[in-house]
């Protein structure tokens, strides 16, 4: 059956497939490479009550797995699927996805385990790099040719404001991705290890993060939630403030002004909750069918967490002396406020879009949320003492938290995994 007669059914179930290796890709880099490697990490450091003592290689593995293995592949599977049936390119698209996802997955696995085991890291890592690279610019140019269908004497639409917000943080990511590759590839020949120095890794961290993630998630929110949480519309002028600060937030650290770069983090994050209007009453009931009712509580929440993230990172540029504060700010970015918003509003959409399913447990729902908030609350509570040696008895705290987090993580992505092995709700 070719593309033009292949019905739109067959088109869909083909797009659901897709979307669904890409969720379980994602979901197996959380568990393994991502959240395991990270437990063994903070065990190690609580064991030996030193940061210092650890590979910096290891830490940089964890934190790759995480943001480019997890979300990074979620937002790529969804991408595809999204824009795909937006555009009535479906067959072309998937083509295309299941060619990205294996070369993503083949750049994932080798930077991970090249990293952590140092085995022809001078090739490995760059190679990995550009693997990533060119995965992402076979998903770029796919869904730049992207063109809604336009039905005749229909005046051409302009993007809605979450698109524009959706478009930047992807240049965010491809910016991203081209550091990697170039800086990989410098210290593959000039460094001793396959960690980059820790003033550059920062410095692409605050890239990653608010140039790409955070731009990314205002500009899905800004789609979603005042449909899923009954909010009034975005204020788009505040939104797009917002992302303007996020960037300039990225040329300062690559300037090397970083105290102005620490300085705008809770100016942009405040400008962006009055935008999205994310701590207003709802105007209209929340949709909560088929997930927990407290799913607008751990979204708003997220937002808390980000306050707490930006304004650590204020603290840490003035206090910080042993990565203490520095550590805490980044937890509370990743986990409180990226992974508490994938953990809600992925267990909302990722069931229709992966063959319209129903989630399997409200429960498990409600549980891996707050497993996950609490043991965030405790790694970043004591974090900062432990590190800067003010409370020695914090250390212990340490590996408490990354097990509640673990745990949270397990029964989230169980949760997904036996949704998506349900039958359909609908044919």
């Amino acid at each position: 059956m070719t593309a033009e007669t292949e019905s739109p059914a067959a088109r869909e179930r083909k797009l659901q497939t897709l979307v669904t290796a890409w969720i379980l890709t994602g979901l197996f880099f959380l568990l393994l490479p991502g959240t395991f490697l990270g437990v063994w990490n903070l065990i190690a450091i609580s064991n030996r009550r030193s940061l210092d003592r650890l590979s910096p290689a290891w830490l940089q593995a964890h934190g790759h797995a995480q943001i480019f293995g997890w979300i990074g592949t979620f937002i790529l599977g969804i991408g595809f699927y999204s824009l795909s049936k937006m555009g009535g390119r479906a067959s072309f698209a998937v083509m295309r996805g299941w060619i990205c996802l294996v070369l993503w997955t083949m750049g994932l696995l080798l930077r991970w385990s090249a990293t952590i085991t140092e085995w022809h890291w001078q090739i490995l890592v760059p190679l990995a790099s550009v693997l990533e690279l060119v995965a992402f610019l076979i998903f770029f140019q796919t869904v730049s040719r992207h063109r809604p269908p336009v039905n005749s004497g229909t005046p051409k639409k302009k993007p809605e404001p979450w698109m524009l917000m959706v478009m930047a943080s992807t240049v965010g990511f491809l910016l991203t991705l081209i550091a990697n590759a170039v800086l990989t590839s410098y210290f593959a020949s000039h460094g001793e290890g396959p960690a980059l120095p820790h003033d550059i890794d920062q410095r692409v961290l605050i890239l990653a993060t608010w140039g790409f993630l955070i731009p990314a998630v205002w500009g899905f929110n800004s789609r979603w939630l005042p449909v899923f949480l009954g909010l009034k519309a975005p204020r788009t002028g505040g939104l797009f403030t917002a992302l303007g600060l996020a960037w300039l937030v990225v040329i300062a650290a690559f300037s090397g002004y970083l105290a102005v770069s620490v300085a705008l983090m809770p100016i942009a994050t405040v400008i962006a909750i009055e935008a999205l209007g994310v701590w207003e009453p709802s105007l209209r009931p929340p949709k909560v069918e088929g997930i927990h009712p407290a799913f607008p509580l751990f979204v708003r929440m997220a937002y808390g967490w980000l306050v707490v993230a930006s304004v650590l990172s204020v603290c840490a540029y003035t206090w910080d002396r042993h990565g203490g504060i520095w550590g805490a700010s980044r937890h509370a970015l990743t986990v409180g406020f990226l992974s508490t918003m994938v953990f809600a509003i992925g267990q909302r959409i990722l069931p229709a879009f992966c063959g319209m399913k129903v989630l399997f447990s409200k429960r498990l729902m409600l549980c891996s949320l707050l497993l996950l908030n609490v043991g965030c609350a405790i790694r970043v509570a004591a974090e900062i003492p432990a590190y800067e040696g003010i409370l020695s008895h914090a250390w212990l705290c340490l590996p408490v938290s990354a097990v509640i987090e673990m745990t949270a993580v397990t029964l989230f992505a169980a949760n997904l995994t036996v949704t998506f092995a349900r039958p359909r709700l609908v044919r």
